[in-house]
This record gives structure tokens, sequence and C-alpha cells, in this order.
């Protein structure tokens, strides 16, 4: 038991030799394959989706447990599906950029494709079982919630990554179908205005998405991968990411005009400093080479090393601005 491994599986993703993973315990090995550290993202959402029940006086906190397990667990399924429709389809092969910030672990040999794809059953079907209690317990509708999130799990890297639609799936996926879903598992109605403000959230991981694929975007054409990026070019890329980051205030701005968040989910507004150092990023086309400020290990990590470190900052501000809502609201 690698505690240790365990807690830097969560935070980054590791950089591990054959001999390393040799020696590590089935959990830390788990949470590397699944590339454990990006699904704080949707941990987030579920939680933006349980104070949301909790701001409607309706929180249910076995109902949350559930919902916020099976939407981990999906994710990690779809990153391993993703790792091994990759492989399947050769993209990792030639020192793809993947395989240069993480492990991909059939394509270095640490998993067989036999035990990815166990990895991968076993793992989305303790997914499909928390779904399939929660479809039993509150009907069609999260049936349909389930089976949309076992289409984007499934279809995501191929094909609607090589058509520039995985992009707006991140959107969807992260904002009305994580939060939304989540509220609706909670109190067992949807809410329209969860649903805008689940948006206010999911811009972000959209824009993480948007900032590694525009890393790889060269590499990606040269593979015929026609993410956004690809299609878009890098220039209108990155003023993209800097629209949907800026736009995240404006949707929360709206919600307090009209009245569904109090005046205290300006806090919110405090993560907009950071965009400073976003801005000064995006401005400017990626170097060729790692700036020598740059921190060891970061590179080719660019562009979406910032935006995910902003990510975090706005996230934590907007968790902050939720209870300071609901302690004014509820209580």
């Amino acid at each position: 038991m690698n505690v240790a491994m365990w807690g830097k599986a969560l935070t980054v993703m590791p950089r591990i030799t054959k001999q390393d993973w040799d020696g590590l315990d089935i959990v830390s090995r788990w949470l590397i394959a699944t590339r454990s550290a990006v699904i704080i993202m949707t941990f987030t959402s579920a939680a933006f989706g349980g104070l949301l029940a909790v701001k409607a006086g309706r929180f249910d906190g076995l109902l949350f447990a559930l919902a916020t397990l099976g939407l981990c667990l999906a994710h990690a399924t779809n990153n391993l599906v993703n790792d091994l429709t990759d492989y399947w389809k050769g993209v990792d092969e030639g020192n793809y950029f993947r395989t240069q910030y993480g492990p991909q672990t059939v394509q270095d040999g640490f998993l067989s494709v036999r035990q990815l794809i166990v990895y991968s059953l076993l793992t989305g079907l303790a997914a499909l079982a928390v779904g399939i209690y929660l479809v039993v317990l509150r009907g069609e509708v999260v049936l349909w919630l389930l089976g949309a999130g076992a289409f984007f799990v499934l279809f995501y890297t191929f094909p609607l990554k090589y058509i520039g639609l995985g992009e707006p799936a991140v959107l969807v996926v992260w904002g009305p179908l994580m939060v939304g879903g989540t509220y609706y598992v909670i109190t067992g109605s949807w809410s329209n205005e969860v649903a805008v403000a689940s948006v206010a959230y999911a811009l972000g991981p959209t824009a993480v998405l948007f900032g590694k694929h525009i890393d790889k975007l060269d590499a990606d054409a040269a593979k015929k991968i026609r993410t956004l990026p690809v299609i878009l070019g890098e220039k209108g890329s990155r003023y993209t990411v800097l629209g949907m980051l800026v736009a995240q205030f404006g949707v929360i701005g709206w919600l307090v005009a009209t009245g569904y968040f109090s005046p205290a989910m300006l806090v919110t507004f405090a993560a907009a400093p950071s965009l400073r150092r976003v801005f000064s990023t995006y401005r400017e086309p990626r170097p060729a080479a790692p700036p020598p400020e740059l921190p060891k290990g970061v590179w080719p990590l660019w562009f979406v090393a910032v935006t995910f470190w902003y990510n975090r900052r706005f996230g934590l501000f907007f968790l902050l601005g939720l209870f300071l809502d609901i302690a004014l609201t509820r209580l």
C-alpha cells in the first residue's frame, strides 16, 4: 500500500518507469491508469449539483454520494477507453504528445491490452451498477441521463473528438449532464436554473480541454484528428478559450441579476485577477521550446497547464460563493 502515491496520482500525472509501476499496489495502478488527477473536475461538478440541492432544501447525503461515485467511475472508464481506442488506432505511436506528459499504460508496456480491457470493464461495470441502482430509485429520467453518459463514455474518443464535437461534448457533460443530473438524482426534479448555473463551471473544463488540444494541435492534425483547435486554428482557439473564461463571470452575473443566486455569489469574481496570467499566456503562440522560467516537468504542457491551474482557482471561489449563498438563503 503506497498512500503517498495515491495522493500524488490524485493531484498530478506521475511520470514513472516500468520498474516503478511493477512496485505499485493495485490502487496506485488504477489511479494512474485512469488519470485520476483530472477526475477532480468531475467531483467538483457533482459537488456543485449537491450544493444546489442544499440550496433548494432537498439534499440527501446517500443519493449525493451515489451520484458522485457513479460519475467519477464513469469518467475513469472514459479515460481507460480513450487510452484503449488511441492505442488501437496508433495515435500514441512515435512519442505522441500524450506519452510525453504522463504514462500511456499500454504504449509504455505497463499493461497489456487484455489487462486494460479488464480495467475498463470492471470500472465501467461498477459505474453501471451505481447507475442502475439510481434508475430504480429515481425512474426514467435517470435512465436517459445514464444512456447519455454511456454514449459519451464510449464515443467521445471516436468519433466525436475526430469531428470537432469533443469540446462541445465536454461542455454538455460537465455542465447540464453532471451538475443537472446530480441535482435531479438528489431532488427528483429538473431545474433549468441549475442547468444554466452548471454552464458557469462547465466552461472551465471545456477550456482545459481546448488548452490541451491547442498544445497538441500539430500532432492531432498529422493524425487526422480534427479537434476544434485543428478546425479553428491556433489563434482562433486561443481567443475562444479566453472568451469562455470571461463568459463564466457573465453567466454568474446574470444569475445574480435574475435572483437565482444572492449577491454573495459575486465572491467568485475574486478569481478574475488570476486571469491575467492566463491572458498573458494565451495572447502569444505556443513557444517552440520550453521557456527557461517554466518549472521542470511541465513541458510539453503549456496552454493546458495554465488553464488547469486557473480552473482549480475558479472552482474554489465558485464553491465558496455557493457556501455563502446557501448560508444567506437557507440559514
